[in-house]
């Protein structure tokens, strides 16, 4: 299966699936179709959704303000918008990353 990318007005959007109270921030694979995320941050306050944003900014080589929340804030499946972001340069970056953990 592979994760769900779409194009957005402002760019692409990308299906997440979260993790908090992890050990270590980092992708640990694919799960239903969401890019599955572990972040150290609780699920208290947004402060996971806060840690995801960044994490995904910092690992997908864009800034933090590109990267916002567009579903999902109190769920563990969510959908992040990335501004300015190439949805097929996402699925190509999700790729090489996905292959990476794999091995």
């Amino acid at each position: 299966m592979t994760v769900e990318i779409r194009a957005t007005a402002e760019g692409a959007s990308l299906a997440v699936r979260a993790q908090p109270g992890a050990k270590k921030n980092k992708i640990t694979g694919e799960h239903d179709g969401a890019l599955k995320v572990a972040v150290t941050a609780p699920p208290e306050d947004g402060r996971a959704n806060e840690a995801l944003a960044k994490f995904l900014a910092k690992t997908f080589g864009c800034k933090s303000s590109q990267v916002q929340i567009l579903q999902g804030k109190t769920d563990r499946r969510k959908v992040f918008q990335f501004a300015g972001m190439n949805p097929d340069d996402l699925q190509a970056a999700v790729a090489t990353i996905l292959a990476e953990t794999d091995s």
